[in-house]
Order: C-alpha cells, then sequence, then structure tokens
C-alpha cells in the first residue's frame, strides 16, 4: 500500500518521471511507441511525429480507434480497498480543520452546500474516469487537458496545479504558524537585531528544519512522509472526537448559530470546496488499480466517507464552541489536556511532511528543463536552491498574511473549483462530444455555470475579506 500511496501523492507523473515527447514541443507525452499521437488521432490523420522508442509491452489495446501497445503498469496492484484508502487519505487534510467555523459561519443548513458539493466531486471524479477509459493512452491530469484542448489545455492545467500548489503550501505554513503558538505557549524566543515575534521565529525554526527535504532529489527516500501525513490527519479526527465525546463539554452556545447565514455563503464555500481537493492525482488512482472498471465505486465510497467525516467535525465542533469556534478547531481544544496536545503536534507535523511531496512536481519539471549538459550535482544544486526560496517566500507570506481561513477561502474558490469542478465537466464535454446524451450535456453545463459563480463570487468576498484584515492590522 505503501507504494500506492506514495505515487498518487507526490504527483510524480503528472509531470514525467518518464522522459517523453509530443506534438512541436518538448512536454510531457506517453512512453509508448505509437502509430499515432492523440493530437493526429482527433484529427482522424496519420501521423508523421517522432515518438520515444518503446520498451516491450506486455499488452495490446484499443484507444480511439487505433491499435496502441500500451505500456503494462507493473504498480497496478491496488484492490478496491486500497483505492478507497488511498483517495480518502488524499481527500482528508486541511479542511477538516476549517469546517466547524464554516458550519458555525454559514450555520447548521450549510452543510447541505457541504455535502452537495461532496455529490458533485464524486460525479467530477467519476467523469475523469470515463476520459480514462475512453483513451488509455492518457496517464495524468494534464494529459486530460492535452487530450481536451491540445497544448493550450495542459498548460492552463499545468498553470491552476502549481497555483494550487503554492497556495495551500501557505494555508498549510500559517496553521503551522497558529498551532505552534499554542504548542509553545509560555516560550519566549528573542534576538538581536530580529524584527519577528516569538511565534514568527518558531514558525522560521520549523520551516528550515523541514527545508534539507527539498534537497532530496529521490523521492522514494521520503516516501514514509506521505503515509505520516495521512495518518497525522487522521489523528486529528479522532483527537476531536474524543474531546467532543469525553470532553464535557456543555452545548450551552448551540443556540446562538442560526439555522442560515446566507450573506457568509460566499466566503465559506471556498472552505466546503478546499476540502474535496484532490482531483488533480486521481488519474494516477485510477492506474493504479488492478480493476480501475471499480473506480466509480472508490469514488463514491471514497468522497461518502469523506463527506460524513466533515460533517460529523463541522457538527461537532460548532455544537461544542458555538460562536467562539476558531478557523481551526485545535485552536479551540482545551490546552491542557494531552489529548489537545497529540492534536497539535499532528497539525504541527502535517505541513512539514508536505514541503517535499508538494515541490516535487515543480522541482521534477524544473530539472528537465536544464541543458542536459549540467551534471547531476548541478541540477541537483539549483532546483535545490529554487525550491528553498520559494519555500522562503511561502514563509514570508503566510507571517505577512496570516488570516487561514480566508487564505483558504480563496485557495478554494480561485483554484479547486476549477480543478475540482469546472475543468473536468468541460474536459468529459469536448472529448465525448457529439456522444453525450442531452440530459447528461445539461448536467454539465449547469455544474459548469454553477462553479464558475461560486468561484467568482468566493474568490470576490475571500479577496475583500483578506484586503480589510490587512487594512486594519495596519490601521493598529
Amino acid at each position: 500500500m505503501l507504494k500506492s500511496l506514495t505515487k498518487i501523492l507526490s504527483l510524480q507523473s503528472n509531470y514525467g518521471i518518464k522522459q517523453r515527447r509530443e506534438h512541436d514541443e518538448n512536454i510531457v507525452a506517453l512512453p509508448v511507441q505509437l502509430a499515432n499521437c492523440n493530437v493526429c488521432v482527433e484529427e482522424n490523420r496519420h501521423c508523421n511525429c517522432d515518438h520515444t522508442i518503446a520498451e516491450d509491452r506486455n499488452n495490446t489495446t484499443t484507444a480511439e480507434g487505433v491499435n496502441v501497445d500500451v505500456e503494462h503498469d507493473s504498480n497496478a496492484d491496488s484492490s478496491f480497498a486500497h483505492a478507497v484508502i488511498n483517495m480518502v487519505g488524499m481527500l482528508i487534510g486541511l479542511g477538516q480543520l476549517s469546517t466547524p467555523y464554516a458550519v458555525e459561519k454559514g450555520g447548521w443548513a450549510s452543510t447541505l452546500l457541504l455535502v452537495g458539493l461532496g455529490v458533485i466531486c464524486a460525479y467530477t471524479s467519476h467523469i475523469l474516469g470515463k476520459c480514462l477509459e475512453k483513451n488509455p493512452k492518457l496517464t495524468s491530469y494534464v494529459d486530460i487537458g492535452n487530450q481536451a484542448f491540445g497544448s493550450k489545455g495542459r498548460f492552463l492545467v499545468a498553470t491552476f496545479i502549481y497555483m494550487e500548489i503554492f497556495m495551500s503550501l501557505v494555508s498549510y505554513t500559517i496553521s503551522l504558524h497558529d498551532n505552534l503558538i499554542i504548542v509553545f505557549l509560555g516560550t519566549h524566543l528573542k534576538l538581536k537585531l530580529a524584527i519577528l515575534s516569538t511565534s514568527q521565529l518558531l514558525t522560521l525554526v520549523a520551516v528550515l528544519i523541514a527545508l534539507p527535504s527539498l534537497w532530496i532529489r529521490d523521492l522514494s527516500s521520503i516516501s514514509f512522509l506521505s503515509s505520516l501525513g495521512i495518518l497525522m490527519s487522521l489523528l486529528i479526527f479522532v483527537c476531536v472526537s474524543v474531546t467532543a465525546i469525553f470532553g464535557g463539554f456543555q452545548a450551552n452556545n448551540n443556540h446562538s448559530i442560526p439555522v442560515f447565514k446566507l450573506h457568509n455563503i460566499p466566503s465559506i464555500s471556498g472552505l466546503y470546496v478546499f476540502g474535496y481537493g484532490g482531483h488533480v492525482v486521481f488519474p494516477d488512482l485510477y492506474k493504479s488499480m488492478k480493476d480501475p472498471s471499480k473506480f466509480t465505486k472508490v469514488s463514491i465510497v471514497s468522497f461518502t466517507i469523506v463527506t460524513a467525516l466533515y460533517t460529523s467535525m463541522g457538527f461537532m465542533g460548532a455544537k461544542m464552541f458555538g460562536n467562539d469556534v476558531k478557523s481551526q478547531i485545535t485552536l479551540n481544544m482545551p490546552p491542557n489536556q494531552i489529548i489537545t496536545k497529540i492534536a497539535l503536534w499532528a497539525t504541527v507535523l502535517t505541513p512539514m511532511t508536505k514541503y517535499a511531496l508538494e515541490f516535487s512536481p515543480f522541482s521534477i519539471q524544473l530539472e528537465q528543463t536544464l541543458p542536459n549538459s549540467m551534471s547531476g550535482r548541478t541540477k541537483l544544486v539549483i532546483r535545490g536552491c529554487v525550491a528553498s526560496f520559494l519555500l522562503l517566500t511561502i514563509l514570508t507570506l503566510a507571517l505577512s498574511v496570516p488570516y487561514f481561513e480566508y487564505v483558504l477561502s480563496l485557495t478554494g474558490s480561485l483554484v479547486s473549483v476549477a480543478i475540482c469542478l469546472i475543468f473536468p465537466c468541460v474536459f468529459y464535454m469536448k472529448i465525448f462530444w457529439g456522444k453525450i446524451t442531452r440530459p447528461l450535456l445539461v448536467l454539465n453545463i449547469t455544474l459548469v455555470i454553477f462553479g464558475v459563480l461560486l468561484g467568482v463570487i468566493g474568490t470576490i468576498s475571500s479577496t475583500e475579506l483578506i484586503l480589510r484584515k490587512i487594512m486594519s492590522h495596519h490601521s493598529t
């Protein structure tokens, strides 16, 4: 299972562990020798493109009416249960920390939006599987974008993926900062000529501890970080549940939360969507399954579990703390209890497990763009320096804009809505155009319009809240 976890969480295959060629540009393509490439197949013409010479292939598959030799993936050994565990583990993350806050801000009925988005994202996961089923040559989310809209689609998808990685890491670092304050409550650090507060210095130290992991070229050496991150997320949920059941809290603030707060829906919609972000690596999960035909069932079961987890977390946190609930539920837990310390340390360790894995797609792509004349050591130094610079930039942004809920909401509204909702529907309609039934066409168009509206109003609302906070901070 660890091999499968590493495969889907590292995002390596999205950016080309294997050197590939494609139409008129040196970008990622399939490591197979084809009679026709994707673009030429769609245009029903013979392809004269050069392709990488393939290794021995184990099976032949017919795709788009063309017989091609498809590489057998020796790692495609995930069972149904393993696939569900992988998908659930991929989806659980920062979203669960902010769900109680979102429920309190949106009202109890806002959980209907949370459940509805879970259903929609399960459907978009299903249609991504359909795109992969139609053309077995596709191996990643980026490949699906390329199949639908060519190199422009590939570029657009890659841009959004990088944006999501960058903004997510800013949110993780803010979470690291906020929870370190509680973990080291009462600690005072002061350095000469330093203008940073104690909490900022602690965050800097934590990031510097994680920094060397960015210099490791072989990600299999740090593959345990993927499973460790999943374990930390599940541990947080268990700790909150134990606190809710055995913590002795009285729901005396329950009456103060109304049924519905319509004016807060734009800002919390991004928080809900962010919790379902995982579609980028779903193609890798699909390819890793022994029986990909069960991918839809995997999606239904996984999103059902995650939606139930988020909903229960939201109700527990909002019921325990009412209007006092904070943007991260761990900040509300009684600081002197051992279960709280476990949850806080799990929340602190989670970002530190993410940096190397989240940076891997960018690092791999960067190294591939460097001249072949460079030695491996030189490439390692360059990718390490660039990644370190970006991480320090992320740290600077996190300390400058330490508003976890607003940054997370902006990430969800600006990026996650597109990746989880809009793009899959658009790609599906384009790839299956002429074969899609009218009801499905109407459904997908409706979801695209809904996603665009949700993204636009959520982005505007979150941006306004961030700017208002910054202006308020500077005025004081």
